[in-house]
């Protein structure tokens, strides 16, 4: 199955979950975020605004403030695919971009040096026990963490876990897989950064 048709087969699968699981899921997912290890010790965490079935990042960042800790969030730059990264204080800092993405308004929101992250939560729709991910096909995560190499996580709902994928040279694996049911340490874990 191409990369393609799979994104589009679990993006259905996430679609077709009843809401009460959905929402089991989530508790679950968030209780082994915020108890692990490298959230308890970062201050600056990176994370994307979710957007349709995507794992709700709101309640991620919520929780983040709760505690006193930064976050930053990325705008697209569609010409070149890059991303860069801004402090968000307030949901209030948001506008509506591309594809129905929420991103930072640059004129309220102020540019962050994406070296200050201390965990990355990266997006993605599949994910393999090695780490790889299948997003939303744009390669802007890749690209970005080829030139910051920082300690990373992804979150998601069992089905959109996978034995292995097809991958390539310049892809990156995430060091870390959280599913409501397990976390998975990857063979390319780099020690969180002190």
């Amino acid at each position: 199955m191409s990369k393609t048709d799979l994104r589009e087969k679990v993006k259905k699968e996430i679609s077709a979950l009843e809401k009460v699981v959905k929402e089991r899921y989530l508790q679950r997912i968030y209780s082994t975020l915020f108890s692990h290890e490298n959230w308890i010790k970062s201050d600056t965490i990176g994370v994307t605004i979710s957007v349709g079935n995507e794992i709700a990042t709101e309640s991620i960042i919520r929780q983040a403030w709760l505690e006193g800790k930064q976050v930053l969030v990325p705008k697209c730059d569609s010409s070149n695919k890059t991303m860069t990264f801004y402090l968000l204080e307030n949901f209030d800092q948001l506008e509506n971009s591309f594809y129905g993405l929420k991103e930072p308004n640059p004129t309220r929101s102020q540019i962050h040096r994406p070296d200050s992250i201390d965990w990355m939560i990266v997006p993605g729709v599949v994910f393999d026990q090695l780490g790889y991910r299948i997003g939303q096909g744009g390669g802007y995560y890749d690209r970005f963490l080829a030139s910051y190499p920082l300690s990373t996580v992804s979150v998601c709902y069992p089905l959109q876990l996978v034995r292995d994928l097809p991958h390539e040279r310049h892809d990156i694996p995430v060091d870390f897989i959280l599913t409501p049911d397990q976390e998975i340490q990857t063979k390319k874990t780099r020690t969180h950064k002190q």
